[in-house]
């Protein structure tokens, strides 16, 4: 899959059953050497476009579950 087929899609907490954003405002964390995904970088929420507390949840690769056709599912402990 193409990082611009993933632009758009939802990304779903697979425990709380929530929507935490959607990839197009994600930012991605790259290997460097290798190229590979390492984790998607969510910002918090923002009140009127402005960043409320500017800091960002970090979801590792390991906890991508499932990416569908409109959504990815993850697997997001709180112990991040």
């Amino acid at each position: 899959m193409r990082l611009s087929e993933m632009n758009g899609k939802e990304i779903i907490d697979l425990k709380k059953g929530e929507r935490m954003g959607v990839l197009g405002q994600a930012d991605l964390e790259i290997d460097e050497n290798t190229g590979h995904i390492k984790a998607f970088l969510i910002p918090t929420m923002k009140w009127f476009g402005f960043k409320k507390n500017g800091t960002e949840v970090r979801i590792p690769w390991r906890n991508i579950k499932k990416i569908g056709s409109d959504m990815i599912i993850i697997d997001f402990n709180d112990e991040f």
